[in-house]
């Protein structure tokens, strides 16, 4: 079988990382797949939200990165539609693999620009057509949809998936009848360790969120639930600001915690401080309103830290496998009462959810079959 060439856009690729999840992915694919696919990555020249290109990349040329795959970062002038033409024509591509689903450059200029082509074009759609994002903004997504099936910027394109509720968002929104591959996102590639143990006193907890502070991650819900709590509690925050009066709001509700409830926004923290982070933590707390996948879900599981998370992503029966509580969103006293019983937990108790938060994320990164499958996605 001849190695697979393939193009991907993606607003976002390392150095950069502030973008989470999306950009995590594919840097995960790459690792795992490097050796067997050929992959040339068309992204921008700067980080989310940032203006300038902090980490002084070439641009406008293709370099060779540390996977070895190909990759372009295009400065602002020169994401234009012939310099897109140019890339997406100058080679035979198997597969054109488009990352995210609103984005202009990203996703509406490559697939206009093969509408009607024989190349096959796969768009990862990354959760973004699930419930809770589908609210935000809806109409204007909602009309972004539709007009892209007029214009038949969807036509013969295939949709990769990462559960079954995203295979039913897919169906629901882009059509009953579209090629749809049930890829799970893959891991981050690391040695697997013994996760490093922590002291759990009752009558205290230590939280982390490692999420940008947005409405879609649900910070000010989080923040919100720790008001009736009894005990010393500690809730760090990772992440970009990205909406400054969503922000606003989240400090206001810090300010009226009790003084027994502390919350400390920490600024962006860089992929390899993560482990340390999470290693001072007791659980990781983030009722998101949606994942496709949840990377630093999977990151604090193989690190032996149990989640607090709500039932919209897929990490699933938690409490069932004695790794956490997730929780739906409708049930704010649910969360309440899962972070009162953190608080009060004592080491034996804690020690149990640890090692079932560190079996399960175990078996997730020890299963073969998210590799294979990602691979037989672009084989040709």
């Amino acid at each position: 079988m001849s190695t697979p060439r393939v193009l991907a856009f993606i607003d976002w690729y390392k150095p950069y990382f502030k973008a989470g999840g999306p950009v995590r992915s594919m840097v995960n694919l790459v690792e795992h797949l490097g050796t067997r696919v050929h992959f040339h990555i068309v992204t921008g020249d700067r980080d989310y939200t940032a203006t300038t290109n902090e980490a002084q990349v070439p641009t406008d040329q293709w370099t060779t990165a540390d996977a070895g795959e190909q990759v372009y970062h295009a400065s602002p002038a020169q994401r234009t539609r012939q310099v897109w033409q140019r890339l997406i024509h100058q080679e035979q591509w198997d597969v054109v693999y488009i990352n995210g689903l609103f984005s202009v450059w990203s996703t509406i200029v490559p697939l206009w620009l093969l509408r009607g082509s024989d190349t096959r074009r796969i768009v990862a759609v990354r959760g973004m057509l699930a419930a809770g994002p589908m609210q935000q903004s809806r109409l204007k997504k909602r009309l972004f949809l539709f007009g892209m099936k007029v214009l038949g910027c969807f036509k013969g394109v295939e949709f990769q998936a990462t559960n079954a509720e995203e295979v039913a968002d897919i169906q629901r929104w882009i059509g009953k009848a579209t090629r749809i591959h049930l890829v799970q996102n893959l891991a981050r590639k690391t040695p697997e360790q013994e996760p490093l143990p922590v002291q759990k006193c009752a009558g205290e907890l230590r939280l982390i969120s490692l999420a940008r502070i947005a409405e879609e991650k649900n910070t000010l819900f989080a923040i919100e639930r720790l008001t009736r709590l009894k005990g010393r509690i500690r809730y760090e925050l990772y992440g970009t600001i990205y909406d400054q009066d969503y922000w606003a709001e989240c400090q206001q509700a810090i300010a009226q915690l009790p003084s027994s409830v502390v919350v400390e926004w920490r600024g962006q923290l860089p992929n390899d401080q993560v482990a340390v982070a999470l290693a001072d933590a007791h659980f990781l707390y983030m009722p998101s309103v949606g994942e496709n996948f949840g990377h630093t879900m999977l990151e604090a599981l193989t690190a032996g830290r149990p989640l607090l998370i709500s039932d919209r992503t897929p990490w699933k029966d938690l409490a069932a496998q004695q790794a956490g509580w997730d929780l739906p969103l409708t049930d704010e006293t649910a969360f309440e009462r899962a972070l009162q019983t953190a608080v009060d937990m004592d080491q034996a108790a804690y020690d149990a959810l640890a090692r079932g938060a560190y079996a399960m994320g175990t078996r997730y990164l020890n299963d073969p079959a998210p590799v294979e499958r990602s691979f037989r996605m672009f084989a040709p």
